[in-house]
């Protein structure tokens, strides 16, 4: 399913984020998580009481036992298994609520119908059932048709009350997940950073000798030498202006000065846009989603024109193949983020920019290092763009992100307002 079908059916993924969830913010933060699941307890125990009178379960064995009006009142999604075909027997109110299904629903389907690759945890699920351990806790990503995978932590038990069924608690760690994903990127490029600093270096200072060698030993030459001789040493000078070209790409985010003043994102994304149909005038199309009310934001404007100008390069590249055949698609949707968790500081206002091609997606076997330094899936690409971009965009205090599929690729930069 392409971007365009996910955002018309009302399916399209969500922010790489979760605006309502804050990491850490100290005693504030700490307060609205306690006062939020207390509120989550209490509407399911008035849930629960509404409820009473009707059945919780259609099976008798499990109902008798007097577990479930105990499990009603848990803020995380509980389900319970009939371990002979793993058809759901019972559902709490909070994995009606995350599965967006009524427990009714819930009870006519079996495990392997609500999630794409529900097999993986049926083996687990099918493990407690055999008896062979009697808990085990895992993490995955459950596949859901059109959603976004919804990231958990699973606990899986055996009930001793109903041998017949096995328990499944589910707790969403998508954000435990953000942050993990967030102080890699981050450690990693101060890595990187040094590294490629130090190498670029190390790089360019024999190179100025090597170049200057090959000029005086052309010069030398006697006038017959340098005639069958200067093609040797031309080559020699070329290479090593491609190799100082490199070299100074590498050391430009370390290099320009941090010119700041407020910016606005439209302009930018209007710049960008311009130069890109110049450069593929024809089958591309470039659409734009802009939320007018975004403010103007604090940065050096070149900057975030060239960090942006390599993400949207690097799409069309990535989307020549369907240029030729005239439906080659990129958006550019500006929104307004709120309550955003950045580098584990908590930011009021963000501006949250998504970059989306309809191409073939980025291959799997680079999507991690995708930001890495010399990592590139085309076989003339420097592997420097996005580089620079996360570089850039990092020195305003901002993050990029990204996801990607097959026909569906988007990109999504997060840059907090007010620095």
């Amino acid at each position: 399913m392409s971007c365009d079908e996910e955002r018309r059916k009302g399916t399209a993924r969500r922010p790489f984020f979760n605006r309502s969830r804050l990491s850490r913010n100290e005693k504030k933060i700490g307060r609205t998580n306690d006062l939020n699941h207390c509120t989550m307890v209490l509407k399911n125990l008035i849930k629960a009481r509404k409820g009473h009178a009707d059945a919780l379960s259609d099976d008798t064995q499990l109902a008798a036992t007097g577990l479930l009006p105990g499990l009603e009142a848990l803020p995380t999604v509980v389900l319970v298994l009939d371990k002979r075909n793993l058809r759901i027997a019972y559902a709490n109110p909070s994995a009606e609520s995350m599965l967006e299904m009524s427990r009714k629903q819930l009870m006519q389907t079996h495990w392997s119908e609500l999630f794409a690759n529900a097999d993986e945890l049926a083996t687990t699920i099918a493990s407690i059932a055999e008896n062979r351990f009697n808990a085990t806790r895992l993490d995955a990503a459950l596949e859901r048709a059109g959603r976004e995978p919804l990231h958990v932590h699973a606990i899986v038990a055996y009930l001793e009350a109903a041998s017949d069924y096995v328990l499944l608690e589910l707790f969403e760690n998508e954000r435990h997940l953000r942050t993990d994903r967030e102080e890699r990127i981050h450690d990693l490029t101060a890595v990187n950073k040094q590294l490629i600093r130090n190498l670029a270096h190390e790089i360019k200072n024999p190179l100025g000798g090597i170049r200057g060698a090959a000029q005086l030993l052309e010069f030398e030459l006697g006038a017959r030498e340098r005639d069958e001789l200067r093609e040797y040493t031309q080559v020699i000078i070329k290479e090593s202006d491609r190799l100082q070209t490199l070299v100074d790409r590498l050391l430009e985010p370390h290099r320009h000065p941090h010119i700041v003043g407020d910016v606005n994102i439209h302009e930018v994304c209007e710049r960008v846009r311009a130069v890109i149909l110049a450069e593929f005038p024809r089958g591309l199309t470039i659409e734009r989603d802009y939320d007018v009310s975004v403010p103007d934001l604090r940065g050096d404007k070149e900057q975030l024109i060239q960090a942006l100008l390599n993400i949207v390069r690097n799409g069309a590249e990535a989307l020549r193949e369907r240029i030729s055949q005239g439906d080659a698609k990129i958006e550019l949707r500006t929104r307004i983020a709120r309550k955003v968790t950045i580098g584990k500081r908590l930011h009021k206002l963000a501006l949250d920019l998504h970059i989306t091609d309809n191409g073939p997606g980025i291959p799997g076997d680079i999507r991690d290092r995708i930001f890495f330094p010399l990592v590139s899936g085309r076989e003339d690409g420097s592997g420097l763009g996005l580089t620079l971009a996360q570089s850039f965009v990092q020195q305003h205090d901002g993050l990029i992100e990204v996801e990607s599929k097959p026909g569906c690729t988007e990109f999504a930069i997060l840059l907090p307002f007010g620095n």
